[in-house]
């Protein structure tokens, strides 16, 4: 049986460029001919996304599957961890939630799952030409190597060369890159063939006399100094600078997203990004929610929890105080949730408290049960206004439902979206909740702004109602928006690192 090849990267610590890489090599591999996927054993993240089947995996892995030009599967991932809290988390194990743990207790059912990984790993490498293996963190955590399973552990199940990031914007990149090689043990450092520089800014001349110590040191070439790129490709998790700058800040329209300390799925808003037209600001605790034409509340991975945060920080007073005054407000999955009138949780689901008022925006009530719901859905939308969703109804809309909760309408709201089909199948069903006014909106639907069509209704209606006129720019979809990002990405990067090397390393 014909095997691919393969080739890991691993960092000397998180955000340093792993899954940005990694999605940089699947294009360039893809555009050189070659049948590539991504894959990463292990992926702590509170942005997930649902298959075709209905599975949960990382998104990290479907953007790097997108880059590849193939559909994210969740053997690409197969192990997600969901932090719910300091010490737990929920361990998804082939899209599916296998339960909660602690961490002590995940260490410890680690190497349970070395055999699983393998047979998945070893399904891709015979059904592809390359595969391109991303870690997680640092392979220098040494009180963590006896039982890895995503560094030096997945290398070696993999049997995979590996080439090392460093992240030169930090500093001490070359102090980091050294290190983490002379923490590892002969077997592992053997691994390491190859060093990438990524983030570089100035000159290159400069930094050569470095380059060339380090190889000295180490006995491991440098194939590429990637410079400092500006692309608009989604982030794997909340270890990202998205939430601490203000984007599009000359749009005529402002959206404000309450960052929640259990944000989830922030990639619901990855599109707001793509439209000169608006001006899209995350608030967090000490930040004043100002008078945006939308508010949103995002997705969470702990509702009860996300709900407190809003009222003890006084989110909650700002929030109601910038709807009194005209902002539109919309929930997705945990906000939708919060928006309602009450959260119930008698069960113990997500946390020790049987009971929560909520921001009682939407008159709804949320009861948390033990079956999480995981589907792509596609539907209508149903309501319709002479505000924010003037021309509106009938558009479709698609997207997937990842929650616990289920919700129950009361008679001061409407349902907002008609779902008719669910997983590829016909069905009929009703998601979401509308006031009376047309001004507050929830759904549990990931992904409804995706919809570049109903995105930009909204936002030509809210620029309507303020006498404003939209700005004239070629209207594309977001796929082909991410895959001409993808591209740039790919180009930055093969003009920068030595792929011939690469392919060597991956014959050897």
């Amino acid at each position: 049986m014909n095997r691919g090849k393969n080739i890991m990267l691993q960092g000397t610590a998180s955000s340093v460029g792993k899954s940005l890489l990694t999605a940089a090599l699947c294009r360039i591999f893809q555009q050189e001919g070659h049948k590539v996927v991504p894959f990463k054993s292990q992926n702590m993240a509170l942005n997930s996304f649902i298959t075709e089947e209905g599975l949960e995996m990382g998104r990290a892995q479907v953007f790097q599957a997108e880059a590849a030009k193939v559909k994210p599967s969740a053997s690409m991932n197969p192990i997600l961890l969901k932090p719910t809290g300091d010490s737990f988390a929920q361990v998804i194990i082939k899209g599916k939630v296998y339960k909660n743990m602690t961490a002590v207790e995940y260490h410890e059912f680690k190497p349970q799952l070395r055999e699983m990984i393998g047979e998945i790993y070893e399904d891709l490498i015979v059904s592809n030409d390359i595969v391109v293996i991303e870690g997680a963190g640092s392979p220098a955590e040494i009180n963590l190597r006896d039982k890895d399973i995503v560094n030096m552990g997945m290398a070696e199940i993999a049997d995979s060369p590996v080439l090392l990031i460093g992240d030169i914007d930090r500093g001490g990149v070359f102090a980091s890159l050294y290190g983490t090689i002379m923490l590892l043990t002969e077997a592992e450092r053997k691994r390491v063939k190859g060093i990438i520089i990524n983030k570089f800014r100035g000159d290159k001349s400069i930094l050569e006399p470095g380059l060339k110590m380090l190889e000295d040191l180490t006995g491991v070439p440098v194939i590429g100094v990637i410079p400092y790129g500006s692309f608009n490709i989604e982030d794997e998790d909340s270890v990202t600078d998205r939430f601490k700058r203000s984007i599009n800040a000359e749009g005529k329209i402002t959206v404000e997203v309450i960052h929640l300390p259990h944000i989830s799925n922030f990639t619901d808003f990855h599109v707001f990004e793509t439209i000169p037209d608006v001006h899209i600001r995350y608030i967090s605790n000490g930040d004043t929610v100002g008078n945006p034409d939308i508010i949103i509340i995002p997705g969470s991975k702990n509702t009860i929890s996300d709900l407190k945060y809003i009222r003890e920080s006084g989110l909650e007073k700002e929030i109601l105080r910038a709807h009194q005054k005209g902002s539109l407000v919309f929930g997705i999955c945990g906000g939708y949730q919060i928006l309602g009138k009450k959260v119930l949780d008698p069960n113990g689901v997500e946390s020790n408290m049987p009971e929560m008022k909520g921001l009682g925006l939407l008159d709804v009530e949320t009861s948390f049960e033990g079956e999480k719901v995981t589907t792509q859905v596609e539907g209508e939308i149903l309501f319709e206004d002479q505000n924010l969703l003037k021309n509106c109804v009938n558009n479709r809309i698609k997207g997937y439902e990842i929650h616990m909760g289920r919700t129950e309408l009361g008679e001061d709201v409407k349902p907002f979206i008609e779902i008719n089909k669910k997983l590829g199948k016909e069905v009929k069903y009703f998601d979401g909740a509308v006031n009376r006014e047309g001004r507050v909106f929830g759904t549990y639907i990931h992904g409804i702004f995706d919809e570049i069509s109903f995105t930009e209704k909204i936002i030509a209606n809210i620029m309507k109602e303020k006498g404003l006129t939209p700005s004239s720019y070629q209207q594309i979809s977001l796929e082909e928006y991410k895959d001409r990002e993808y591209d740039k990405l790919a180009k930055l990067v093969k003009e920068n690192i030595d792929m011939k090397k690469v392919y060597q390393i991956m014959e050897e």
